[in-house]
């Protein structure tokens, strides 16, 4: 081909003329400008990995099976149905259809030339044929949308009248349509094998006159199927029953069980007339082996109206209010949630600082030490595994990577705690929206059997965040103060992305368990006769948006679950309150952190530093403790209840707790005078002063362990008390007791019975027991698990571009060609290929084009071996190097010679 044949007429290098139509999906991107391309790469971002060479390269790899299905699961239920149609549209011949088979009757989105089975003078009808299969005014309304919206995905192609589906995505959704139609006429027929004697048959049997070959017979038999009139009378006189089968199969799937040795009068009836062909064995999508039937899809159009989907949706799902309260109410009841959330947060890690948790061998947390987590947190162990999670999203909680590996605060928890409340629960609430991991999946088991454990592996999923996301800009869309009904939600949802609910529900256990079959066609025989098979159940290879996928979604779907989840949890979190979106959270869906944080701070109590002391050994904390007050009054006191407000219970224990940090009777009573509103309580007084005299009477120290006191009567009471017993104690010397029990579990022994022991040092002295707050070297949150590949950034995208644009312009700018010294030209450079020159060849040429200032195209090797080809201005010769304006690289480069496969003049425009 001469450069003059790859211009075209038109002077163009695609070789399209001005104003015509794309022939492949390459030279529709090529006509697209930089904003139609940015829009593409930034929507599918999976195509920008890597970054492609040129225009061809990106249209191939749009075209491949894995980036189609990622791109039609981002499509929301109306731009589905539309895709879903034109997959079905009736586009092509049948006459195309019985010569080409059923493999090429789907249509090519990157062949160029002609497209088989797009011929240019059927398609025309693609979009009457859209619009006849897609019925109503608001589909009519939002289809020339949705059609906007599959080309800016680069699923669609082709001028405005006559739009194409890229071939992947047809295969995807013909095999089987999730439309419920079968194949064409053509297409069924040429699969069953029929001979051209047997359609004759068909034809008369029909009531249409023969004709000379199969290809005009299965022209007539389809125009007498899409005819309403000639149909209707050909069906009024079929025996009963006949049209009960048709009814059948009518919605899908398309394919029955018969006996087709001995047909019932019905079903031979429609077999004689084409309205039922034998399903061969290469139907597509068809069952496997003998003994089926297919439903035409002319004739499945002609009984649904000419309709592709029985339950058209062209509009989304309303969100509606369940309830409405005042905004206030609604902001006060979240930023009471808030700050539960916060002292959960701080009771779990506090908790944790000096108990921590052991890793297990396969990583997570055990089942046991959730179970006490919870119990110490007071909440369901669902709850409980919900705050460990979050708290490990954002940072404040990660494995020390020791030798016996423990869950801790990190250094991060310190920091969290020195920063103002609003803005602890902003840290809170950012980490929540962006994690990926799910809480609510602890518990269950994986797909090998095993169990999820909270903080272990198999915890996240991709759409997560997403889905919190998504549902709280569902409730953004109500009223302030309105509580959104949660069926219209996932409702809404489901509509958004109904591909990815339907697939999550397949993929599910529940669902793997309960479908326990293939879906293939079964026997549906009715006592009237009747033989063809309507499954109520989806059998879809690939996915689908029918009915039943939406049930599978609505009931077990896991996005349906995670919705469920992220409105419970962000109740939890006061993020919502009483159901409705507080009013300081909508900063959160614009990832404006601090300024939630600015907003909700007018809605928290200012901390208190009294407390009401009570005459019943209690303590009320009327709203938040200031810290250090906290701290302080949870080590004299056990906290009895929580609401809006603390009650904390003084016991023997509690207060010897307090002595044994090595505070004494005086400091609590000052503590208590200095901090209460009320007088302090005589009974409290006293418990603080006789638990005081008792405190270190008994000294525990090693020996194993030993008991000192220099009272001896309180020695020998402790030696005739039997629950003494398996402390084995003896009498060393009048004030001294020995054991060969531990001193720890002798001092919890001692305790046990009533007696305030203090642990001393080989010195004698006391030891203050303070716990040790463990913390984990500087960790940083776990990275979210993105469901794909990141959203690219505006550099990015225009460096993609940029690009792109260059290495396309030097793939298809035509060149000079190339011919062996003493000869003329013989042709151009192979199309595709890189220039071939030796090496005194490519040297010349360099040094000419450095003298007369034109562009050269080369083909280059790097250091790894990769091809490629450029288009370059040389600058410089010498050393072995060329050094050049990269028109490609849009930047001045160094290039080997050696590394320079050949070179060829580029030809000027």
């Amino acid at each position: 081909m001469s450069s003059e044949q790859r211009r075209g007429r038109g002077g163009r290098p695609d070789g399209r003329g001005p104003g015509s139509a794309p022939r492949t999906l390459a030279e529709d991107l090529r006509g697209r400008d930089d904003a139609a391309l940015a829009a593409l790469l930034r929507v599918r971002p999976d195509l920008l990995s890597p970054v492609p060479g040129d225009l061809t390269q990106l249209a191939t790899r749009a075209g491949t099976r894995a980036s189609v299905v990622r791109a039609l699961e981002r499509l929301d239920q109306f731009t589905l149905q539309t895709a879903e149609a034109l997959a079905v549209a009736p586009a092509q011949g049948p006459a195309q259809g019985l010569a080409q088979g059923p493999a090429q009757g789907s249509g090519s989105g990157s062949a160029p030339g002609r497209t088989p089975g797009h011929p240019e003078e059927s398609t025309p009808r693609v979009r009457a044929a859209l619009a006849a299969l897609l019925p109503g005014e608001e589909a009519a309304e939002r289809l020339p949308h949705a059609l906007a919206e599959l080309r800016a995905r680069a699923l669609v192609w082709g001028d405005e009248e006559r739009p194409r589906l890229v071939r992947t995505a047809r295969e995807l959704l013909i095999s089987p349509s999730p439309t419920g139609l079968g194949p064409t006429l053509a297409e069924a027929a040429g699969s069953a094998k029929l001979s051209p004697a047997r359609l004759q048959e068909v034809l008369g049997a029909a009531g249409l006159p023969a004709t000379h070959d199969p290809v005009s017979a299965l022209a007539a038999l389809a125009a007498l199927f899409g005819d309403p009139e000639r149909m209707a009378a050909l069906l009024a006189q079929a025996p009963e029953g006949a049209e009960a089968v048709l009814r059948k199969l009518e919605w899908g799937p398309p394919y029955g069980a018969v006996d087709v040795n001995a047909p019932s009068p019905p079903v031979a009836w429609l077999l004689d007339r084409g309205l039922l062909i034998p399903a061969g064995p290469d139907a597509p999508g068809g069952p496997a082996g003998t003994g089926s039937v297919v439903l035409p899809r002319e004739a499945a159009l002609h009984l649904r109206g000419g309709r592709a989907h029985r339950e058209l949706e062209p509009v989304a799902p309303r969100v509606t209010a369940a309830r409405a309260h005042a905004t206030a109410t609604v902001d006060a009841t979240a930023a009471g949630q808030a700050m539960t959330a916060l002292s959960t947060v701080e009771e779990l890690l506090g908790y944790w600082e000096t108990e921590p948790p052991t890793v297990l061998r396969a990583g997570g947390l055990g089942v046991r030490d959730l179970k006490r987590t919870a119990v110490a947190l007071d909440l369901p162990e669902p709850a409980a595994a919900f705050w460990v999670e979050l708290a490990y999203a954002a940072g404040l909680l990660a494995s020390d990577g020791e030798a016996d590996e423990v869950y801790a605060p990190t250094p991060a928890y310190d920091e969290w705690l020195r920063a103002a409340p609003a803005e602890r629960w902003a840290v809170l609430a950012t980490a929540w929206m962006s994690a990926t991991r799910v809480a609510g999946l602890v518990g269950e088991r994986d797909a090998k059997g095993r169990s999820l454990a909270a903080l272990g592996p198999g915890l996240d999923r991709g759409s997560a965040p997403e889905v919190r996301r998504r549902s709280l800009g569902l409730l953004a869309t109500l009223e302030a103060g309105s509580a959104p009904d949660r069926t219209s939600v996932l409702e809404r949802l489901r509509w958004e992305r109904p591909l990815q609910g339907a697939r999550e529900a397949r993929e599910s256990p529940a669902e793997r368990g309960a479908r326990g079959t293939d879906g293939r066609a079964t026997d549906a025989r009715g006592t009237d006769g009747r033989e063809a098979d309507a499954r109520g159940t989806d059998r879809q290879g690939a996915p689908g948006s029918g009915a039943a996928g939406r049930h599978a979604d609505a009931t077990g779907g896991l996005r349906s679950r995670l919705a469920h989840q992220a409105l419970d949890e962000a109740e939890s979190l006061g993020v919502t309150g009483r159901g409705a979106l507080a009013s300081y959270a909508r900063p959160l869906l614009e990832d404006a952190t601090r300024e939630a944080a600015k907003a909700l701070t007018p809605h928290l109590p200012e901390p208190v530093s009294e407390v009401l002391l009570q005459a019943d050994l209690t303590a009320v904390a009327p709203g938040p403790l200031e810290r250090e007050l906290a701290t302080s009054l949870s080590v004299l006191a056990d906290v009895e209840s929580k609401g809006g407000a603390t009650v904390y219970r003084f016991t023997p224990g509690s207060v010897r707790r307090a002595l044994d940090t090595g505070r004494t009777a005086a400091d609590l009573h000052a503590f208590l005078t200095a901090h209460s509103r009320t007088p302090v309580p005589q009974p409290l007084s006293y418990l603080i002063d006789d638990v005081a005299r008792k405190h270190g009477q008994l000294r525990v120290g090693a020996a194993s362990s030993y008991v000192r006191c220099d009272d001896d009567a309180l020695l020998a009471e402790i030696l005739a008390d039997r629950r003494s017993a398996p402390l084995r104690l003896r009498l060393l010397a009048p004030t001294v007791l020995a054991s060969p029990a531990p001193p720890d579990q002798l001092l919890a022994r001692l305790r046990e019975m009533g007696y305030a022991p203090a642990a001393e040092s080989a010195e004698g002295d006391v030891l203050l027991a303070r716990p040790d707050a463990h913390r984990t070297p500087p960790r940083t949150p776990p990275d979210p698990v993105p469901d794909g590949p990141p959203q690219p950034d505006g550099t990015l995208l225009a460096a993609a571009i940029r690009a792109i644009r260059a290495g396309d312009r030097a793939a298809t700018l035509p060149h000079k060609p190339k011919a062996p010294t003493g000869q003329a030209p013989t042709g151009p450079v192979p199309e595709g290929g890189l220039p071939r020159t030796v090496m005194a060849e490519t040297l010349a040429t360099m040094q000419s084009a450095t003298l007369t200032g034109s562009h050269l195209w080369i083909g280059y090797v790097n250091a790894d071996g990769a091809a490629s080809q450029r288009v370059i201005a040389p600058v410089k010769v010498e050393g072995g190097f060329v050094t050049a304006y990269d028109h490609t690289a849009d930047e001045v480069r160094t290039y080997p010679l050696h590394r320079i496969t050949g070179v060829a003049e580029v030809t000027e425009s």
